[in-house]
């Protein structure tokens, strides 16, 4: 089988509101976090938030389990608030399966190259948590499926979701390059939107910045 063929090979297509699910969860290990007492949170960060120097001391599991910490609640909240609008619908388009495999590729090759650029920098103990790298790579999708569709910022302006897309991916890069970014991993935001860019690619032949621009 050629490997083209095993990278397109579909699942069997199910729906069972994983999205929904994923959301639920980060909301109980947040709650679990904050009412937890000094120790406890220090001990989850330890265990499992993304520390490049503990990674690379054998917690590789950190790849995968920082996306589910929150700094604080309107770090979670916008978070899954993009989950809820953009996850959903592109779970429909997908298929649970198929979803959940998409989320995860991007939320960790999201960390995966934040890892690096920290460790190529030397900052071996920084802390990086959040779902971001995954929902930027959710909002790709959604504007790659759906690039007609409009998004209400502010309930108000209603924006193309293409041209939005391109509008974080500009702020992540303009912050990155200008230094500001202060508490936010605007790496792990671009991570996420390249990863989402190949999976769409190699899954489904879309190449999202072809759909993005056709008029």
């Amino acid at each position: 089988m050629k490997i083209s063929s095993f990278l397109r090979r579909p699942f069997r297509y199910e729906f069972f509101n994983a999205a929904i699910f994923l959301i639920l969860l980060n909301a109980g290990v947040f709650l679990i976090f904050s009412i937890g007492s000094g120790y406890m949170r220090r001990s989850m960060l330890e265990l499992f938030a993304l520390i490049p120097g503990y990674v690379m001391n054998g917690s590789v599991w950190q790849l995968v389990t920082y996306m589910f910490l929150h700094q604080n609640f309107s770090h979670l909240f916008f978070n899954m608030l993009g989950l809820f609008f953009f996850g959903v619908q592109i779970e429909h388009y997908m298929g649970s399966r198929e979803f959940l495999l998409f989320y995860f590729v991007c939320g960790f090759a999201a960390g995966l190259f934040s890892f690096a650029a920290y460790i190529l920098s030397g900052t071996y103990l920084v802390i990086l948590i959040g779902a971001s790298g995954a929902i930027y790579g959710v909002l790709l999708a959604f504007a790659a499926f759906y690039p007609r569709a409009n998004i209400y910022v502010f309930g108000i302006i209603p924006v193309r979701a293409p041209i939005l897309v391109l509008i974080y991916a500009a702020i992540a890069i303009f912050n990155q390059m200008g230094g500001m970014a202060g508490n936010v991993a605007h790496l792990t935001h671009l991570a996420g939107f390249v990863a989402a860019y190949i999976y769409l690619l190699l899954r489904y032949r879309i190449n999202a910045i072809k759909v993005f621009f056709d008029r």
